[in-house]
């Protein structure tokens, strides 16, 4: 745990000049999302005060019911980057296409994607939910669909925001994780963890149990054995946890150790999986990595994966490296 109290400014900044050469361009975004977050942090806060609980009466591209703090979380994050000069445009889990800087503001060399609200289900029930990023270059030209469609090892940065009992920022420019927490008095991110490292063995996995049936044999296998206890072949006692916002989840791995997985299943055999390669699976692969562990799909690096549509969907396995691994080595074996 640090001791040294600096502020996510003087942190960026520090990168700017320091080994990590961040440039201003980008420094800029990271605070402008970082600034969005928390006016995204006080809607969550506000609840039924605010009257922000509930549907929005309308569907996202993926054919989900948007809440309406979806739609809040969605334009503040619009809202707050498109005028800036760092930006070429943006792409976002609830828009079906990328959202161009409009004409009348400059253009940036980079381009944002964001699941502006993960864990929807639990926002009228007061449970943890978050905002996730990703940040890559604008290579030139007209900005498209296309123009998102680069592999997560393209990332130059990423993060996520967790709304909980503490509001806690979480990023990563390549050079390690750090975590801020919101100050509420003060209106600052404070750096309360440096050099985040994920243990690289663990107890504890996360996945939705109520699926086995319609697992593949590699997932059902590693279950199984976690399931089976200090008697069984892995020979110790495991914990099973599931929030059901990877957001949180991911952050409780970050914090202590652990798998989370959310696998392809038979239900929708032609589906990779539920996830979003390039709003979850990226950001959080990419943040995951930085703190020593591993994210797969079950057969290879999520971040490098060559994405072929803005909304695709991926099977996700990340979190601890030993444990990450031996599930990928079931479905390599029946590869």
């Amino acid at each position: 745990m640090s001791t040294k109290r600096i502020s996510l400014t003087q942190y960026l900044i520090e990168q700017q000049r320091g080994e990590a050469q961040i440039p201003a361009q980008l420094r800029l975004l990271i605070e402008v999302v970082a600034r969005a977050c928390k006016r995204i942090a006080i809607n969550v806060n506000k609840g039924a005060l605010g009257d922000v609980l509930g549907s929005a009466g309308s569907e996202n591209v993926q054919g989900e019911v948007q809440k309406k703090l979806d739609v809040i979380a969605n334009e503040v994050l619009i809202e707050a980057n498109e005028w800036g000069g760092h930006l070429a445009g943006m792409a976002s889990e609830e828009m079906d296409d990328m959202l161009a800087v409009p004409n009348r503001y400059p253009q940036g060399e980079y381009l944002l994607l964001f699941d502006p609200l993960d864990g929807s289900s639990n926002i009228d029930i007061n449970v943890s939910i978050g905002t996730i990023f990703s940040v890559l270059k604008h290579q030139g030209g007209p900005v498209t669909n296309e123009s998102f469609l680069q592999p997560g090892t393209a990332q130059v940065c990423a993060g996520y925001c967790v709304y909980g009992p503490q509001t806690t920022l979480v990023l990563t420019v390549g050079k390690g994780v750090v975590m801020f927490t919101l100050d509420r008095e003060q209106g600052s991110w404070v750096m309360t963890e440096d050099n985040v490292r994920i243990p690289e063995d663990t107890k504890e996995f996360a996945i939705n149990m109520s699926n086995m049936r319609h697992w593949a044999t590699p997932v059902k296998r590693y279950i199984d054995e976690c399931l089976a206890g200090k008697d069984g072949p892995r020979g110790k006692d495991f914990n099973m946890r599931w929030v059901a916002a990877m957001v949180a989840d991911v952050h409780r791995i970050m914090t202590r150790g652990g798998i989370f997985m959310y696998p392809w299943d038979k239900r929708e055999p032609n589906k990779p999986g539920k996830l979003r390669l390039m709003y979850e699976a990226n950001p959080m692969s990419f943040l995951v990595e930085q703190a020593g562990g591993v994210a797969t799909n079950g057969l290879q690096r999520i971040m490098e994966i060559q994405p072929t549509q803005l909304h695709e969907r991926v099977s996700v396995m990340l979190g601890s490296r030993n444990e990450v691994d031996l599930v990928t080595r079931y479905h390599q074996e029946l590869k």
